[in-house]
């Protein structure tokens, strides 16, 4: 007898629910999105200890025709899809037919619904894969799914369901998701008999935020959009204060379904780059609307996962909207300010139904500060040439001649002369630390043209003219300058930190990076995935000055180091370069390795916590602050500045 046999169609349906029906959130996310493809405007979802005894959706779609209903519950039956051609173009959130007849084969479930010409409802009842006959039923237009005892067949699946809790936290997220897809539609979530949220339809998806995230978040959001021939982007990226530890704060959907893309992950992580400190994941809120040829989302049962026809034009678009953007805002720190007392308590979720909770109206406790309106036209990507507004281009920048600007800072000396307090561009530190530091080397003088000259195009002259005028330095590491509506308190490792960085990027960008080459080559030692990581980006080093040789095992020589640097030991400097390259989870590109050097070269140079600056050196600095692209975080994403506002100041001081 042959050892091959065909399963039975219930053992299929049971292997098929592995895949389709993870948990109680995986009945949720199916019937939720069924009803939207139904064309529904009111989704209520009910669930019972996390969803494991009961799951509930009703909605007022088109329903199911009598005829249809048995056919609904079958494998790989779908009224979404007729032939193969029709998987190239996908426009529901469902179309495997597959979730349905999972469901159905493991749970109870009962389902009732009716059609907008039908005079009575059609109800059918299934228990472990047994259908019962159909019964006519009193129903309104639309349909209503009961799902109990989930994995009642199969108890080994229902000992790996988490506690209720932890269940009913996962079905919160399902239905967070959905509400962030489709902010037009009326959804309410009840859960053991409370209801936690009843969301009125909305035309923004800021609203939304503000019930599931916060007021905080809410308002610290930034909109983003822009459209490219027939890609649409559109939604919003957080402050980068609002930063996560995790990835849960990001939300990306396409064609109004919830994926997880590592290319579009990526490219968000790429704009906030030196806007983030290590190990913080951005927050964003960002709808893709694409044709639906131009994405595969045919790639797991799931439907998470898709595939872009070019994900490399999609990578783009996303990696210079977000970066448009932040050059466009004001991304500096802000005082955070207690908030005041309430005169009543706020409702909490299980409230939502009263008065003044997000879920009794549009207005609540929720509701946001009037401002600019939703879904607003963002610069161009290519703004106008002759604009006083347009931001510092990122690319290669041509030799200008000295700015205005200039002139504020300390006359150069002259030959043979003793060089008068100046400051010190590169970090130098002199032997007598209350001595004045060395004066900045021609190069230096020659670089600061091209970075001034492109910030003039951001920022006119008259507002350069109009920086604080007074300024003290606190604990010989903060800058405390006075300005028109309040005060700034500056890092000026973090700020100086900056200003290098920028500098250092318009050398390389235009071949200009100068390298000192030493008398004897220094041998330094590596670990072997080090020093393997290190020689394998000896091209890209080299553009910095920075030539290195392998010597045998894990030593490798140092030929030659950036001459901007000065004293800084290569030794050292090769070490903290190998740490950051081998401690990447992911390989960095040539751009990525550039910029870790270019960061760290700034760090090590520029002027450290704890040093005094003279007042002319303080002047230089604060000079230059506007004069550089991203100047309110340093290149590893600590922020440069806090700023308070009169207003908040006489707020803390009880004034108003």
């Amino acid at each position: 007898m042959g050892q091959i046999r065909e399963l039975p169609p219930s053992v299929v349906n049971q292997i098929a629910a592995g895949e389709v029906v993870e948990r109680p959130a995986s009945v949720v996310k199916e019937l939720l999105e069924n009803a939207i493809d139904a064309g529904s405007t009111r989704v209520e979802l009910s669930v019972e200890r996390g969803g494991r005894d009961l799951v509930r959706v009703a909605d007022d779609g088109s329903g199911i025709a009598r005829e249809d209903l048995p056919l609904a519950f079958r494998p790989h039956a779908t009224s979404k899809l007729v032939g193969a051609e029709d998987l190239h173009s996908i426009r529901t959130l469902g179309f495997r037919g597959e979730a349905l007849a999972a469901i159905a084969e493991i749970s109870r479930v009962r389902c009732q619904t009716r059609t907008a010409d039908s005079e009575v409802g059609s109800e059918i009842r299934i228990e472990g894969g047994e259908a019962s006959e159909i019964k006519d039923c009193g129903c309104p237009v639309g349909t209503s799914f009961e799902i109990r005892n989930l994995f009642f067949n199969t108890p080994v699946r229902r000992t790996f369901l988490k506690s209720d809790t932890t269940e009913a936290g996962h079905v919160a997220e399902m239905f967070t998701r959905i509400a962030l897809a489709h902010p037009t539609i009326h959804l309410t979530y009840r859960s053991a008999g409370k209801t936690l949220y009843d969301l009125p339809p909305v035309t923004g998806l800021k609203e939304r935020v503000a019930v599931f995230f916060g007021r905080e978040l809410a308002e610290a959001l930034l909109w983003v959009e822009s459209e490219v021939d027939d890609v649409h982007l559109w939604g919003y990226v957080a402050h980068p204060s609002q930063s996560r530890s995790s990835a849960k704060g990001q939300y990306l959907f396409v064609g109004g379904r919830y994926v997880k893309d590592r290319s579009l992950a990526h490219a968000l992580a790429e704009a906030y780059r030196g806007l983030l400190m290590v190990g913080r994941i951005p927050v964003a809120f960002l709808h893709l609307e694409l044709p639906p040829e131009e994405v595969d989302v045919n790639v797991h049962p799931t439907k998470v996962e898709v595939r872009f026809r070019d994900s490399q034009r999609i990578y783009g678009q996303l990696l210079r909207t977000v970066r448009q953007t932040f050059l466009t805002s004001d991304l500096h720190g802000r005082l955070q300010a207690p908030p005041a007392r309430p005169e009543v308590t706020p409702p909490g979720p299980s409230d939502a139904a009263r008065p003044g909770s997000p879920g009794a109206s549009g207005s609540s406790d929720f509701a946001l500060r009037p401002g600019v309106p939703d879904r607003q036209t963002v610069a161009s990507w290519f703004p106008p040439s002759g604009s006083s507004s347009t931001p510092p281009d990122l690319g290669p920048l041509p030799v200008r001649e000295e700015p205005d600007w200039a002139r504020a800072l300390p006359p150069r000396p002259e030959p043979g002369a003793a060089p008068p307090p100046a400051f010190d561009e590169f970090g130098g530190e002199t032997s007598d630390p209350s001595g004045p530091p060395s004066p900045p080397s021609a190069s230096a003088s020659a670089s600061a043209g091209p970075v001034a000259g492109a910030s003039a195009a951001a920022r006119p002259v008259e507002e350069l003219a109009s920086l604080p005028p007074r300024a003290i330095q606190v604990h010989d590491s903060y800058l405390i300058a006075e300005t028109e509506d309040g005060m700034v308190v500056i890092d000026q490792h973090a700020l100086h930190e900056r200003i290098l960085f920028e500098e250092f990027r318009g050398r390389v960008e235009r071949g200009g990076v100068e390298s000192q080459r030493l008398l004897v080559p220094e041998p330094v030692e590596l670990g072997a995935d080090e020093a393997a990581e290190v020689l394998e980006r000896r091209e890209v080093l080299a553009r910095l000055g920075l030539e290195v040789e392998p010597f045998g095992g894990g030593t490798v020589l140092v030929g030659s180091v950036p001459a901007m640097l000065g004293p800084v030991s290569p030794t050292r400097l090769l070490r903290d370069l190998a740490e950051q390259l081998v401690g990447r989870a992911v390989p960095p590109s040539a751009d990525a390795v550039l910029n870790d050097v270019l960061s760290l070269m700034a760090c090590k140079a520029a002027v450290k916590a704890g040093q005094r600056l003279s007042a002319d050196e303080v002047t230089a600095l604060l000079s230059r602050r506007h004069l550089v692209t991203d100047h309110h975080h340093c290149p590893h994403g600590r922020p440069t500045a806090l700023v308070f506002t009169k207003e908040e100041l006489e707020k803390q001081f009880g004034r108003v």
